[in-house]
C-alpha cells in the first residue's frame, strides 16, 4: 500500500466533513463504490450525498478527529470521533444548540487514489439521545451487574 492510499481516510474525513466539501465525495469515490452503513448500501456518490445533507443540515461547526489509524492490504480502517453543534433539523428533530459528540469505526477498501468499498459503524443512538435529551441506554451489555445496577438508577 502507497503512502497516498495509508493517508485516504485522514483525507476523506479532513476534506468532506471538516472543510465540509461535498464535492469531494465525488472525487475520491468511485462511481460504483459502495458504503455499507446501518443495513444499508449506498452505492457511488450519488448513494453518498444524502447522508452528507442530512448531517450538514443539522449540525454546524463540524469536526471530526482521527483518534488511530491502520492499513492492512488494501484496507484502512480509521477510529474518529464526532463533534458538531445541533443547529439545524436535518434528523427530523428541531435544533437544539447543543454540542453534540459522538465515535465510529471506519475500514476503507482503497485503489490508487480512490474508495472503492466502506464499512461504518458509529454511535447514532448516543448521538440522537444528545440531540433529544433523552436518558442514555440502560448500559453497555459487557458492564458487570453492580455497574448496570448503578446505571439503571
Amino acid at each position: 500500500m502507497t503512502e497516498q492510499e495509508r493517508n485516504m481516510g485522514r483525507h476523506w474525513f479532513d476534506e468532506v466533513w471538516n472543510k465540509g466539501r461535498r464535492d469531494a465525495i465525488a472525487e475520491m469515490l468511485l462511481p460504483d463504490a459502495v458504503l455499507h452503513e446501518a443495513g444499508i448500501d449506498s452505492v457511488g456518490p450519488e448513494g453518498s450525498f444524502p447522508l452528507f445533507d442530512r448531517l450538514s443540515a443539522t449540525f454546524s461547526e463540524i469536526h471530526v478527529a482521527i483518534d488511530d489509524t491502520m492499513a492492512d492490504g488494501d484496507k484502512i480502517c480509521v477510529r474518529w470521533s464526532f463533534s458538531g453543534k445541533n443547529t439545524g433539523g436535518g434528523l427530523g428533530v428541531g435544533p437544539t444548540g447543543k454540542t453534540i459528540h459522538t465515535t465510529g469505526i471506519t475500514i476503507m477498501r482503497v485503489s490508487g487514489d480512490k474508495l472503492v468499498e466502506g464499512w461504518q459503524n458509529w454511535d447514532m443512538l448516543g448521538m440522537m439521545e444528545q440531540i433529544q435529551g433523552s436518558h442514555k441506554a440502560a448500559t453497555y451489555v459487557g458492564a458487570p451487574p453492580h455497574i448496570a445496577a448503578i446505571n439503571a438508577v
